[in-house]
C-alpha cells in the first residue's frame, strides 16, 4: 500500500508555527504547487472561499516540508480556539547522538539545540539532568504551548 504520511497541527498562527518548526526541524517552508505565484493563488484557484482563508493568509506557506524528502509534511492548520490542554503526543527531537555518544557531549549538544530554540521562541519546561541513569534531556514548548523535547 503506498501511503503518504502529513502531520497536521491545530494552531491560532500557522506562519509563527511554520517559522519556529523550521528552524526546529531544519526544514523549509513549502512552496506554492506549481503554476502558483502564491499560497493564496492555489487557494482561490482550488475554490476555497475568501472568507475561510485568514486576513493576509497565503502569500507565505502554512505547511513545511523535509529538504531532504524522507521526513512527513507537515501542515500548520488555523483554528480559532487556543490550545487548552497537553498534548498526548509530542516530537522528540534527538540531537545528542545516542546513549553510544559521552553523556557530556550530549548534554552539549542538547544545551545547545535549547538556546537556538528558546531564541526562535520556545520556553523551557524542565531540564532533567539525571546522571545515575545517563539521562540528558529538556521539556520545552513552542510558540503556542505544544510540548516536546529535545534529547
Amino acid at each position: 500500500m503506498e501511503m503518504e504520511l502529513q502531520l497536521t497541527i491545530d494552531c491560532s498562527d500557522p506562519r509563527r508555527m511554520v517559522e519556529f518548526w523550521t528552524e526546529a526541524l531544519g526544514y523549509v517552508p513549502e512552496p506554492p504547487p506549481d503554476g502558483h505565484a502564491t499560497w493564496r493563488d492555489y487557494w482561490q484557484a482550488m475554490g476555497v472561499p475568501e472568507e475561510e482563508l485568514p486576513s493576509g493568509a497565503g502569500d507565505l506557506p502554512e505547511s513545511i516540508v523535509d529538504p531532504s524528502g524522507r521526513g512527513p509534511r507537515v501542515w500548520f492548520q488555523h483554528v480559532p480556539e487556543p490550545k487548552t490542554v497537553k498534548n498526548r503526543w509530542h516530537f522528540d527531537l534527538k540531537v545528542g547522538g545516542g546513549r553510544a555518544v559521552p553523556r557530556d557531549v550530549r548534554a552539549q549538544r542538547v544545551d545547545a539545540t535549547v538556546r537556538r530554540l528558546v531564541a526562535a521562541g520556545a520556553t523551557v519546561v524542565r531540564v532533567r539532568d539525571e546522571p545515575d541513569t545517563d539521562l540528558y534531556a529538556a521539556a520545552l514548548r513552542d510558540p503556542e504551548g505544544n510540548e516536546f523535547d529535545v534529547v
